[in-house]
């Protein structure tokens, strides 16, 4: 069978600088790659990922060698040729000579008369390398590759840690996987990726049920062994903790690791509700590991679509329902929830190694706004909780304001209102290999969980 042509690099470099243009203006990368021809979308994918990872330090590159700003269209080649050539820890893809050739290509084709200022700032930055980049890593923006407010932030709330959790963000993430409980077990699996010649570590920790697998070289879904008759899916291993955490079905080790009592199981056939369901990982993963009457609930119809093929691959069932989960009188019956899963609307500060457009996405009020929200969610939602049950609050974020902070707040606000912290929180889980997680696996995403008891 013969193999498509690889595209030229200068259309991969176009594209690539749409797709950070992009970003930059506000949509998000997934979305600019939407509008990709499918012929160049892995590629354009591959190299945006690449440049999302050092774009600050190619805008303070840019700045030092072309003072005033291009035109939009040259300054987003610009940004992205310049984010490839820059120095990292992985090999970079293409040779110095072929991106800048490539480039000015690329400039030609869009904006001939640019083409020699290209050529120009490209080939300067060859010459002067070492001090070009010497010079930019004193910028804070270069050094990290975070806007600053982002930096200072972390800084703030994690005085210790902030330059690992920033460098971690670096790094290429895992490709962890969720073996459905109802079709496989994680050993068995792990033997049938062994048999197709893929290596996993099973993770250790009690939380993941012997479920949890950590590939050791990521690959294509499709590749995956049973992946679309529902025997498998991916998710980070941060993520996994939810289920267990909701369903209180392991012993409750809280946030200092000390083992502590078993806490009771929700009872088969519990009511439950998911009140930000998209994409339905977490859904999924509930209705893997127990008997539920669950429904999932999601603002976004189109995002709601994504949770019900989820089910339909993994051959599960719940109801689903689109509407605001901080409005209940449009669409709850009056039936109390033993549990609920609040996974909040947050600014995605914990996986931003996966989805390194965030960053750049991101502003400072955003914070301050998705934090209203995710106490807009947890007012309305608290007095749907039975007597005796219990809300898991969780957010994929590193930020304090959007996690304990977060939560102190309610529980100073509901005091003397019956609500308890579970001992069994983990609380803030930042992406440090040093955490206490599975010996040998790679660092899990940044996550903040707290189980809430209405006593």
């Amino acid at each position: 069978m013969r193999t498509a042509p690889s595209p030229p690099l200068s259309r991969l470099l176009l594209s690539t600088a749409d797709a950070v243009a992009a970003v930059r203006a506000g949509r998000s990368l997934t979305d600019a790659l939407a509008r990709v021809p499918a012929e160049l979308r892995p590629g354009t994918q591959a190299l945006a990922f690449r440049v999302l990872r050092a774009l600050g330090a190619a805008l303070v590159v840019r700045q030092a060698l072309a003072p005033k700003t291009p035109p939009p269209v040259v300054d987003a080649l610009l940004l992205s040729a310049l984010a490839l050539m820059w120095p990292g820890d992985d090999r970079a893809p293409y040779a110095e000579h072929t991106l800048v050739d490539q480039a000015v290509a690329a400039a030609r084709d869009r904006a001939p008369a640019a083409a020699g200022f290209v050529n120009a700032v490209l080939r300067r930055f060859t010459r002067e390398r070492e001090a070009q980049v010497a010079a930019a890593r004193h910028a804070p923006l270069a050094a990290f590759n975070h806007p600053l407010w982002w930096i200072e932030r972390v800084k703030q709330d994690w005085p210790r840690q902030w330059q690992a959790i920033l460098e971690t963000s670096q790094r290429h993430p895992p490709m962890t996987l969720r073996v459905n409980a109802r079709r496989c077990s994680g050993a068995a699996y792990q033997q049938r990726l062994a048999a197709s010649g893929r290596a996993a570590l099973r993770l250790e920790d009690p939380v993941f049920a012997g479920q949890a697998l950590v590939l050791a070289d990521p690959c294509p879904v499709g590749e995956l062994p049973g992946f679309a008759e529902g025997d498998v899916s991916v998710q980070d291993a941060a993520a996994q903790r939810a289920a267990a955490l909701l369903l209180g079905d392991v012993p409750s080790s809280g946030a200092s690791g000390d083992a502590g009592p078993t806490r009771p199981p929700l009872r088969a056939g519990a009511r439950v509700l998911d009140a930000c369901a998209a994409p339905g990982g977490k859904t999924a993963q509930l209705l893997e590991r127990a008997d539920l009457d669950l429904l999932a609930l999601d603002s976004d119809p189109q995002r709601l679509l994504r949770v019900q093929e989820t089910l339909q691959r993994l051959h599960l069932r719940a109801d689903l329902k689109c509407a605001d989960a901080r409005d209940p009188a449009r669409w709850w019956d009056g039936r109390p929830f033993d549990a609920v899963l609040l996974d909040a609307p947050c600014t995605a500060s914990g996986i931003v190694r996966r989805h390194p457009d965030v960053r750049w996405l991101r502003r400072p009020d955003d914070v301050v706004a998705l934090s209203r929200v995710q106490g807009e969610l947890l007012e309305a939602l608290w007095p749907l909780v039975a007597p005796g049950g219990r809300l898991l609050y969780a957010t994929c974020s590193v930020f304090r304001a959007e996690g304990a902070d977060r939560i102190e707040a309610f529980l100073q606000r509901h005091a003397a209102r019956g609500v308890s912290l579970d001992p069994a929180s983990p609380g803030h889980l930042l992406p440090l290999a040093d955490n206490g997680r599975s010996s040998g696996a790679p660092p899990e995403d940044g996550f903040f969980y707290a189980l809430l008891r209405k006593t």
